[in-house]
């Protein structure tokens, strides 16, 4: 059975979420261990869930076509143009 990398990044973020939930449902009593599982969630999610998210959907991408060069404005200015013109 192969587990594919989008798997992984799902159960993450499905085992984040329940901690932040587990986190908030416990007692006053247990304030300090509610606070580890709620920061553990969060620890999850935005360090290591989404920064594998992150690499997983850029990894096939041409960054050169995201940055601001005289030409990707150039084309962007025109763009607008037309989809002026249409309406």
């Amino acid at each position: 059975m192969k587990i594919k990398f989008k798997h992984i990044i799902v159960l993450i973020t499905l085992l984040s979420f329940s901690l932040i939930v587990y986190g908030f449902s416990l007692d006053e009593d247990q304030a300090s261990s509610a606070q580890k599982y709620i920061g553990l969630g969060t620890v999850g999610l935005f360090l290591v869930a989404m920064p594998l998210f992150l690499y997983k959907e850029s990894k096939r991408k041409d960054m050169k076509d995201y940055m601001l060069t005289k030409d990707n404005i150039k084309k962007m200015r025109d763009k607008e143009v037309k989809n002026t013109e249409n309406q």
